[in-house]
């Protein structure tokens, strides 16, 4: 990545820092961005899908490929506590997991493209609300209408060493879900609870059967339950519990396995509450597929790093946390990769995290080297 383009990128991540937004309330952060492109990327078209919007650039090669590369720009609500600059001035609000730096390099690279053309169509995706899992969904249909025959995306993290590019072949992130299921019952006097309906047993029914729901040897993958919350009743000592309410996270590193999980889960929560007369709901929250990377897109990200004198390890193992992203590649070819921030850095969604500026231009130099661009 040229000097002057990276610069005037690391000026946006930092804007983009300054001034955070939560999932689907990205408004600001949506428009910073499209004026960045339109000031230094001139030769894109900017397409605005509402929430979220995509660049295109339009090679002059007969034929070519149409490649997509994927950005997210949304905050999480954790204070943003490191002495810089560009802090947060949203409070309790900040970029912890490091999408401010994602945008900014994607911002970069289409500026590059711009610049300097590429071999390629390519296609550049800033999506909104990938923290909840509610945004890939929805900006996956640029898929088809622009016929995308790869597309790829990255994230960075703690834990491996500094600039380490870090690969894996199938199953990168495991699918996730929140599980919200709400009892209702009847209420009664504290001292003659028989003639009310307390859902306090069926919840602690479904809590005691967990650990052998997710036992070892009843899955292929790993497959976790996760106890979020417990709100059963009100605080008030002459009232038997009416209403009880049970949070649980569904993590699984093969989907199927997670659907399988959560039809138990409901078979069981069912069945209590018809042991108990109560009425039941289940709604689902933040639902993540797996993330699965296309193996010749692994072998083109390594094959882009080795001509660029990247380092890049292909680990043997995924990550339990979910992502978004597999939303694309139940679509299309694709493939996801890891840029590590240092073993001892912060992780992401914690306090003292700030994402590195110097991944802008690696990440920036790999989607070029992916994207065909021009000397």
């Amino acid at each position: 990545m040229r000097e002057d383009v990276y610069q005037k990128a690391v000026e946006l991540r930092h804007e983009l820092h300054r001034h955070p937004e939560l999932s689907n309330e990205e408004t600001m952060t949506k428009k910073r961005l499209m004026d960045f492109l339109k000031e230094n990327a001139p030769n894109l078209e900017l397409h605005d899908r509402g929430k979220w919007f995509y660049a295109a650039y339009r090679s002059d090669v007969p034929k070519a490929k149409t490649i997509a590369f994927r950005a997210d720009f949304d905050a999480i609500p954790v204070l943003d506590d490191i002495d810089t600059p560009y802090k947060s001035q949203n409070p309790g609000v900040g970029h912890k997991c490091g999408h401010d730096g994602h945008s900014a390099a994607l911002a970069g690279f289409a500026a590059e493209v711009s610049q300097r053309g590429a071999d390629n169509n390519v296609i550049f995706i800033f999506q909104h609300a990938e923290e909840i899992g509610d945004g890939a969904k929805y900006c996956q249909v640029v898929l088809a209408e622009e016929g995308v025959d790869e597309i790829y995306g990255y994230h960075n993290s703690a834990g491996f060493e500094k600039n380490l590019v870090v690969v894996k072949a199938g199953i990168n992130n495991c699918a996730s879900e929140g599980m919200e299921i709400s009892f209702t019952g009847s209420p009664a006097h504290a001292s003659q609870p028989e003639k009310g309906k307390n859902p306090a047993l069926a919840v602690c029914s479904i809590v005691q059967a967990i650990p052998d729901m997710i036992a070892p040897g009843r899955y292929k993958g790993l497959v976790l339950c996760t106890v979020i919350q417990i709100d059963v009743g009100e605080r008030a000592f002459g009232c038997s519990a009416s209403k009880g309410k049970l949070l649980l996270t569904l993590r699984a590193e093969n989907e199927p396995e997670l659907v399988d999980l959560q039809k138990e889960i409901e078979e069981l929560a069912a069945a209590e509450a018809k042991k108990y007369g109560l009425g039941i709901e289940f709604t689902y929250h933040d639902v993540f597929p797996e993330t699965r990377s296309w193996e010749e897109g692994v072998e083109k990200v390594k094959a882009a790093c080795d001509a660029l004198g990247f380092p890049w390890f292909e680990r043997p193992g995924f990550q339990r946390g979910s992502e978004d992203f597999g939303y694309f590649t139940k679509e299309v070819p694709g493939a996801y990769f890891i840029v590590g921030n240092g073993v001892d850095a912060p992780p992401i969604h914690t306090v003292k995290f700030d994402y590195p500026d110097n991944q802008i231009r690696i990440v920036g130099d790999i989607f070029g080297q992916l994207a065909g661009i021009r000397k």
